[in-house]
């Protein structure tokens, strides 16, 4: 018997509307309003200075370690200023910018990086999930307050976002079985910045695409220009009011790069070339949108410096908060704490309701003849210097 297709050959398609050269297919081009325009820019803006600022933060030793943003701000941007306050978002661990769009403040998002909990509670009216750091698994979790709006007949969309990376976990296998199956109102955001890790996007998919991907699991798979806030915008509006509709999911692959390190423990220098990061950084989305805006006059004056001063005051808020209760982290594991954990959390208590003991290491303070030493000059205080945040003090016995 011969062969009988079952299904045509299909087709992926790439949507490009402002390239890396400033043309602008005027067909194409979404319809937004001067002051959103402006806006969108600023958060763009906003997220790259403060992206910025936490690399130096965590070069000194203030913050720990975190993922950067650097050249996919667009990517973030123009998709999550299409949700509505009342829709889900799902963020691995590079989505700084949407998270500030989305009302995450900055002093929370330093908390977050500095090891303290209530970095990643978001306040009690807002529908984000916080920061995932295990590869793919905040993927399943959407597909969960997906089917969970479909069942209440709530008309909130989730939007989830991945990179290349997670699209090999098989989390992100299982979410778009369930997603398709179940016909939910979720958009997958994946963002190719073209590494995971070391791991370059060729050695991690054989697939042409990764929009592609979607068509197995029955929904719609559209491949974007990345660096595009206009695509990212036109692509991500038409997904979100498909999935609102009850249509089903979608997935956008924004092709984008990753301009910084993978996360700030990592050195690219090692596995890319600087002639690959040149060729990206003349695709930056931060100046092909200045550019856009400044043609149409829509750049306001001093908006770096403004940006610069909030930023500023943001990490002298985030510096002034105590520091953390190490007692909490009995609080959240349990409704009721069972009688072993109690009993650590009491003996934890007690161990931190003693004073310190003097470090054997430290050497003691010689011995003086008078307040002054010879030279006429204070005896130094032997204090013990305050360690930078994210260094651990020796436990007190």
């Amino acid at each position: 018997m011969p062969r009988t297709p079952i299904e045509p050959q299909f087709i992926v398609e790439h949507l490009s509307i402002l390239d890396s050269d400033g043309n602008l297919d005027s067909a194409l081009e979404p319809e937004i309003a001067p002051e959103e325009l402006k806006g969108l820019y600023r958060a763009m803006l906003l997220g790259r200075r403060f992206d910025e600022r936490m690399l130096r933060l965590q070069r000194q030793g203030r913050i720990g370690t975190f993922a950067p943003i650097k050249g996919q701000e667009a990517a973030q941007i123009g998709s999550a200023a299409i949700l509505r306050r009342t829709d889900w978002l799902v963020p691995s661990f590079r989505e700084t910018a949407a998270m500030l769009w989305r009302g995450w403040t900055m002093e929370k998002v330093l908390l977050f990086f500095a090891g303290y909990l209530e970095g990643g509670q978001p306040a009690p009216d807002q529908r984000d999930l916080p920061i995932c750091i295990p590869v793919g698994t905040q993927l399943p979790h959407a597909v969960g307050l997906a089917y969970a709006a479909q069942y209440r007949g709530d008309d909130a969309v989730v939007m989830v976002y991945c990179g290349d990376g997670a699209t090999s976990e098989g989390d992100f296998h299982e979410a778009m079985n369930f997603a398709g199956v179940w016909h939910l109102p979720l958009v997958f955001l994946v963002q190719n910045n073209q590494w995971a890790i070391s791991i370059p996007l060729k050695k991690q998919t054989h697939s042409r695409t990764i929009a592609q991907k979607a068509l197995a699991y029955g929904f719609p798979g559209l491949q974007v220009d990345g660096n595009d806030l206009l695509a990212v915008y036109a692509a991500s509006h038409e997904a979100v009011e498909r999935a609102r509709r009850g249509d089903g999911p979608t997935l956008i692959e924004c092709v984008t790069y990753r301009l910084g390190m993978h996360t700030t423990s990592d050195d690219p220098t090692k596995y890319r070339s600087a002639e690959e990061v040149a060729a990206w950084e003349r695709k930056d989305p931060l100046t092909r949108l200045g550019a856009y805006l400044q043609k149409r006059n829509l750049l306001d004056a001093g908006l770096e410096e403004q940006i610069d001063a909030e930023i500023a005051q943001a990490v002298r808020s985030f510096e002034a908060v105590g520091p953390a209760d190490p007692l909490g982290m009995f609080d959240h594991a349990y409704a009721t704490r069972p009688a072993p954990l109690e009993a650590q959390r009491a003996e934890m208590q007690a161990r931190l309701a003693q004073p310190a003991a003097a470090d054997p290491k430290v050497p003691a303070e010689p011995a003086s003849t008078g307040a002054a030493g010879a030279a006429g000059e204070p005896a130094p205080a032997n204090r013990e210097s305050p360690p930078m945040r994210g260094q651990r003090r020796p436990w007190r016995s």
